[in-house]
């Protein structure tokens, strides 16, 4: 069986039998998990396991664990700051803000890949322009050249790790006020405006970038449908401009700034036509349901190529990763980054 374009979300801490049902489905390629899906590591594992074991390939198991307000898992995981917090230690010292950002990239993946999950949805490359509180201490920095290192920095640690990295949110949600979790964001910049939101981008998809998350935002300018059901911006800049080869998840579908254009069906197939490989269901099972009975979609050895290419490789169990120096160091290094009050990051 190949991997389907859908990843949907499950219920609790185990998978009830509809959801084996709908996991089953060849249209599903991957489930994303949420902070109701952890109780602790082990139960986690045992989770991950049983959804991997359900077919072959293997569904892809992901999760939002960036650091700062957006971790999913907290209690057993090391609490990992904001990026605003690595940005600020670059800004004092950039060789020790590059190697805070690989130290923690590969501590996120590392704990993440000792219970089994594929893939985190980081790291989030947005500028911030001081505009986007949805986005705000999420960003590294401001400054273009300083996110694009760190964020090559953040991608190299979770490679380290065995994990790929998802840089987000494509072309970039920093310029904008809204929130495209409730309502439908509007960038009204020119192309030529918008590099130096591209510019991280360059700089990862350089460095072998495997995955990126397209964003619910609207550039007029280019297009009156968001990146995210784009084939201008997918097709025409991600992999042509960009010359991106690797695979691209939609934010989430059921997010206001999709949902204006059209039903569950709609937007998938505009996702697909735009060129994304992978369409993020959550919170929705009734469209998930829908999806599974209309969606047409035809297998594609080159998604499936994309695709399989983010399983998690091989990682140490976590009682090894706990006992190592380097998980120790990183551990350290991320509790050093919470308790060093913000004032004297920016002195």
């Amino acid at each position: 069986m190949t991997l389907g374009p859908l990843m949907a979300d499950v219920a609790g801490v185990a998978l009830e039998p509809a959801e084996r049902e709908m996991l089953a489905h060849p249209l599903v390629g991957g489930v994303i998990l949420f902070s109701r899906n952890y109780e602790n590591p082990e139960q986690l594992a045992r989770l991950v396991a049983e959804i991997h074991a359900l077919r072959s390939p293997p569904l892809l198991v992901a999760v939002d664990q960036e650091g700062g307000r957006v971790q999913r898992f907290r209690e057993g995981f090391t609490r990992l700051p904001a990026m605003r917090m690595i940005g600020r230690r670059h800004a004092a010292d950039r060789p020790a803000g590059l190697a805070l950002a690989r130290s923690l990239g590969w501590l996120m993946a590392a704990e993440l890949r000792a219970a089994g999950v594929d893939l985190s949805f980081a790291p989030c490359v947005d500028l911030d322009w001081g505009l986007s509180e949805v986005i705000g201490d999420r960003a590294f920095a401001a400054a273009r050249d300083a996110v694009a290192e760190l964020g090559v920095a953040w991608m190299l640690g979770m490679r380290d790790a065995g994990m790929a990295a998802t840089a987000k949110h494509f072309p970039g949600h920093g310029r904008v006020v809204a929130d495209s979790h409730v309502a439908l964001p509007v960038d009204r910049r020119e192309l030529a405006d918008l590099e130096p939101d591209l510019a991280p981008y360059r700089r990862l998809i350089a460095n072998g970038l495997p995955a990126v998350m397209a964003a619910h935002v609207v550039f007029p300018a280019l297009d009156e449908r968001p990146a995210s059901l784009s084939r201008r911006w997918i097709d025409g800049q991600l992999r042509g401009a960009l010359d991106f080869r690797g695979a691209v998840f939609t934010d989430d579908l059921s997010m206001a700034g999709a949902a204006a254009f059209g039903g569950a069906v709609e937007r998938a197939r505009l996702a697909l036509e735009a060129g994304c490989d992978m369409l993020v269901v959550c919170n929705d099972r009734a469209a998930v349901l829908e999806l599974l009975d209309s969606l047409p979609a035809a297998p594609d050895p080159v998604r499936q190529v994309r695709l399989v290419r983010l399983h998690g490789r091989a990682a140490p169990r976590r009682e090894e990763l706990l006992a190592g120096d380097r998980w120790r160091q990183a551990a350290a290094a991320a509790a050093h980054a919470l308790d060093v009050p913000a004032l004297r990051l920016d002195a």
